[in-house]
């Protein structure tokens, strides 16, 4: 039997992008023979709906195509769970349901390779793709768990440390063959139907940012294994949709909100403050190190006010009882 996958695309004021990316999809329709791609409009007022709806009509996509805005922008995962919605209540019965970002365009063979994948390993839940960049070079999209030791392990950047620490690294070292991993990138994954019916849709406290983290370990805890997949293929314009692209910016409130909504989920609010006090250790070696001349720990370079923010936000949000109350609704969940 013939797999039925529906690709749900959050768009949030990048209409032209997500026209680019459904023109890419639109090349597949061939090897996709049950397919539904639903443009989810998070509420843009900036004439993407209309312009969205009007390239739809145009190319002649309606078979395959259609456009749900919503009323407000509740963020990526809201976004995300409308169009999940809509597949799992579609009349046709949905095996699979990809996210893909609009800022994306999916090379041929992309969306096959990741439901071929899926069909072979049925005890998969998720799978993600490779993704690369505008120049061709290939990001990293297979991810371990953010832990309270990863936040030592990135900010102290000394490879003598990052060597111990390695089992605890979120990014490691590229691999080329398909393997399992903790969570994949949000900007291109795969879900199977039987996981959202088990664990629910994504958890709608989150922004932006994290979401997909937490989704990936909420299954994995479940009993589905999450996987990377390098033969699915994606272009991805890192930033174009977010309007993160320079770390000389600073970073937006909802990504601290996201972060830490993540560690006290998933580590208590003790672990999150681990993980700031960490943070703050390996950070701290970082500057004495650089003061003593000891090395420049790498060109890596944090955002504006980024220790700042960090550290700062926690703490209010910790006196404000904040942390407890994330605490208290997510026991809930």
């Amino acid at each position: 039997m013939t797999a039925c996958i529906w690709i749900v695309i959050v768009n949030y004021r990048t209409a032209d992008l997500a026209v680019d990316c459904l023109r890419s999809i639109e090349s597949q329709i061939a090897k996709l023979p049950k397919f539904h791609v639903v443009v989810v409009d998070n509420a843009s007022g900036d004439g993407s709906v209309e312009k969205l709806r009007a390239v739809i009509y145009s190319e002649r996509w309606q078979s395959w195509a259609s456009l749900l805005p919503l009323d407000r922008n509740g963020g990526f995962a809201f976004g995300n769970n409308a169009g999940i919605k809509e597949a799992l209540r579609s009349n046709d019965h949905v095996d699979y349901v990809m996210l893909l970002n609009p800022d994306t365009i999916v090379h041929d063979g992309a969306i096959s390779a990741l439901v071929d994948f899926m069909d072979s390993n049925p005890h998969v839940g998720i799978a993600g793709s490779l993704l690369v960049n505008a120049e061709g070079l290939v990001e990293s999209s297979a991810h371990r768990a953010p832990s309270p030791l990863a936040e030592l392990e990135s900010s102290a950047r000394l490879d003598m440390l990052s060597r111990a620490l390695h089992r605890y690294a979120v990014t490691p070292l590229m691999q080329d063959t398909a393997h399992e991993c903790d969570w994949v990138s949000g900007a291109s994954l795969i879900v199977r139907r039987e996981v959202f019916e088990e664990i629910g849709l994504m958890d709608e406290g989150y922004f932006l940012y994290f979401e997909e983290v937490d989704f990936c370990l909420r299954a994995q805890r479940a009993g589905w294994k999450v996987w990377f997949v390098p033969e699915s293929r994606v272009v991805h314009f890192e930033g174009a949709s977010t309007g993160i692209q320079s770390v000389a910016r600073r970073r937006p409130t909802y990504w601290y909100d996201s972060r830490r909504r993540y560690f006290i989920k998933h580590f208590s609010v003790s672990g999150l403050i681990l993980a700031d006090m960490l943070w703050a250790a390996g950070r701290a070696s970082l500057a004495l190190r650089r003061i003593l001349g000891l090395g420049s720990g790498g060109n890596n370079q944090d955002p504006k006010w980024f220790g700042f923010d960090l550290l700062w936000g926690d703490f209010r949000s910790f006196f404000s009882g904040k942390l407890w109350e994330i605490n208290r609704k997510d026991k809930c969940l």
